[in-house]
């Protein structure tokens, strides 16, 4: 079984912005319902399209599954079969021997701004950037399959 550790933090400041060496645009959606058992997404990252399986429970570590498709139908699965719609550009930041992912949200989860790990065991340690706010790997709603139905902007205060 393919599995997924990550741990997931918010991201304060702009500090990150000049450590990122690689930028991609993404945008995705959801065939599968939010409460499922597995999340369905396909995304298109760039002008690669992939199909991801992945296990719907919050946690640090994950059942995952991807798969390269041809964009073209990713493009048409995610206009004609997808629910929600999550666009973002992904950063890419090595700090102290790990690849940060850092997902700045556009459109309807515009202002949000989360920064992921990936980790080879629960208990690995890591260095924290300065620019890491809280963790929010057990809080659902920053998922991306749940910001899909519940987007940023319609969170209250």
């Amino acid at each position: 079984m393919a599995l997924e550790i990550e741990r997931k933090f918010l991201v304060t400041g702009d500090g990150w912005r000049t450590q990122a060496h690689k930028r991609i645009a993404m945008r995705h959606g959801y065939l599968t319902p939010q409460d499922g058992p597995a999340s369905v997404r396909v995304r298109v990252e760039g002008d690669v399209g992939k199909l991801n399986v992945k296990q719907a429970i919050v946690g640090m570590s994950r059942a995952e599954y991807e798969y390269t498709i041809p964009a073209d139908e990713a493009e048409q699965m995610i206009n004609t079969l997808c629910r929600g719609l999550i666009l973002k550009t992904r950063h890419y930041v090595d700090h102290g021997g790990h690849l940060w992912e850092i997902d700045e949200f556009e459109g309807d989860n515009a202002g949000l701004v989360v920064a992921e790990v990936e980790l080879r065991s629960e208990t690995e340690t890591f260095a924290r950037p300065d620019w890491l706010g809280a963790e929010v790997t057990s809080e659902h709603r920053y998922y991306n399959n749940a910001l899909a139905s519940h987007p940023y902007a319609r969170w209250s205060a």
